[in-house]
């Protein structure tokens, strides 16, 4: 028997066909961008109380102890006594007035400590309507930027109680400029901040911390952020066992056949797609898949690839969509020279999300 049939060869175990990534090519209006503005469906009901600290690692439990303290503060009157503003800020805000202490706090650790389950439990526990309230990463801040324009984002926001941006992009020296002075119009109009970061170009070592870097890039807003140290190994590893080797190309393709919402492609295939598709759109790329079926996964060819693949591992992980594969395992997906390079926390971040998705995929292919 092969173990790479085509489709045509597997027997009809599902009404259709799967469906392919290859064949989306999502438009994501501005609007979408804005309502968008939420923790992701993965973090939909995490709350401080659903974080399992590390018993040895009591930065962890302080951490939980500080935003609570924090998103309890954040209760009443918007910072500069405005309302809520329409889409484009239409209407007037009365005058900020500059608040006492700290209105941010930088969440400070390597990846896979709890740090975006944190944001979001502090997006849902700050009292204010979620409308009130804006949760994104640093490259979907920016696709709004790009959608509304400037002056058009901060007169969207600056009505905000709070905003969180997960994933702060320490490494392209012309976006961070341009969020630094978003921030800095936000903090004026009264908005509480808080961030998470990558870590800059050079900086190897998936253990070290990025707060000085942080607060040195967003330049005069540093002064407006109390800095969290969360110190701890990768949760998402932690007591649990290895990943499951990839499985063949038939026992993928059947999977996805067998399995109702899913969708079946070619890994090369997929990489040279996403170089088609703006990344702010990979959510919408993955919009109503209930699985991802990869064959014949691969080693990333060069470093934009490999930057790309990031964003969609992060969007499938936000989205808990399983990830089932053929090929070489995810741990071998990028190169010597990228897991010692500047963008080394992205592709750790990248392995360690696309395992634990690959762990949850498991069942599909003793179902099919």
């Amino acid at each position: 028997m092969s173990s790479s049939p085509a489709a045509s060869e597997v027997s009809p175990i599902a009404d259709a066909a799967p469906l392919s990534l290859c064949a989306r090519a999502p438009h994501v209006p501005a609007d979408r961008l804005v309502a968008e503005m939420v923790p992701p469906p993965r973090f939909d009901s995490v709350r401080f109380a659903t974080y399992l600290p590390d018993p040895n690692q009591p930065s962890q439990t302080e951490a939980v102890r500080v935003l609570e303290g924090f998103a309890a503060g954040l209760g009443g009157a918007h910072a500069a006594g405005g309302g809520r503003r329409g889409f484009l800020g239409l209407g007037k805000a009365r005058a900020a007035k500059a608040p006492a202490g700290p209105r941010g706090v930088y969440l400070d650790g390597g990846y896979g400590v709890g740090k975006t389950h944190l944001l979001a439990s502090l997006w849902h526990a700050t009292p204010a309507e979620p409308a009130l309230k804006a949760f994104g990463t640093f490259v979907e801040l920016t696709n709004l930027v790009g959608a509304l324009g400037f002056q058009g984002t901060v007169a969207t926001l600056s009505g905000h109680r709070l905003l969180c941006i997960d994933e702060f992009e320490l490494d392209d020296p012309g976006d961070t400029v341009l969020v630094s002075s978003l921030l800095a119009r936000l903090v004026e109009a009264g908005v509480a901040l808080a961030a998470t970061s990558n870590t800059l170009p050079g900086k190897l070592g998936e253990g070290r911390f990025a707060a000085v870097d942080f607060l040195r890039e967003i330049q005069g807003l540093s002064a407006h952020f109390r800095t969290l140290r969360i110190d701890g190994e990768d949760y998402r590893h932690r007591g649990l066992p290895e990943a499951p080797a990839p499985y063949s190309d038939e026992q993928v393709t059947k999977a996805a056949y067998a399995t109702p919402g899913a969708s079946l492609d070619d890994f090369p295939h997929l990489l040279d797609h996403l170089a088609k598709v703006h990344p702010s759109r990979y959510g919408a790329l993955t919009d109503g898949l209930t699985a991802v079926c990869l064959t014949d996964v691969r080693p990333v060819p060069d470093q934009s690839t490999a930057l790309r693949l990031v964003v969609l591992a992060d969007r499938l992980y936000d989205r808990e969509v399983p990830v089932l594969a053929s090929g070489l395992p995810f741990d071998r997906l990028f190169s010597e020279e990228m897991l010692n390079g500047g963008y080394r926390k992205k592709y750790f971040r990248a392995i360690s999300r696309l395992t634990a998705l690959a762990r949850d995929a498991k069942g599909l292919v003793s179902r099919a």
